[in-house]
């Protein structure tokens, strides 16, 4: 097993994020998250445990979608813990991630968002 860049901003998760889906790498991806992560994905569903999160983004990724970096809205830190979002480049809804900083300093996701729709009136 290789060893991976860790996130030592909770803004690094995003990068991480696209190049790793971009790799085709869903073990990498899974390894952004905590062991007990939440993920409100596929839409109307929770994904809950790195496991499970893991074998979700083996599936998304079989269809070798590309993902493009989407600028960071500023980060909320209080603590240990911190609110990460991006607005997508359709401008319709926003990203949002809590990620929590590890005993090492890095940074992980303990609840992801990550399509959230506004409603269009």
């Amino acid at each position: 097993m290789s060893v991976q860049e860790k996130a030592m901003q909770p803004e690094d998760l995003t990068r991480l994020f696209v190049e790793r889906a971009n790799a085709g790498d869903a073990a990498g991806l899974a390894a952004l998250y905590e062991e007990e992560a939440v993920m409100a994905y596929p839409p109307g569903s929770v994904t809950v445990g790195r496991e499970n999160i893991r074998r979700l983004f083996e599936k998304m990724l079989a269809r070798a979608p590309r993902f493009e970096p989407e600028p960071p809205l500023p980060t909320l830190v209080q603590g240990d813990i911190a609110l990460t979002s991006t607005p997508p480049s359709d401008g319709a809804g926003a990203r949002a991630q809590v990620v929590r900083r590890q005993p090492d300093g890095s940074w992980l996701r303990v609840i992801d968002q990550p399509e959230f729709r506004t409603p269009r009136g």
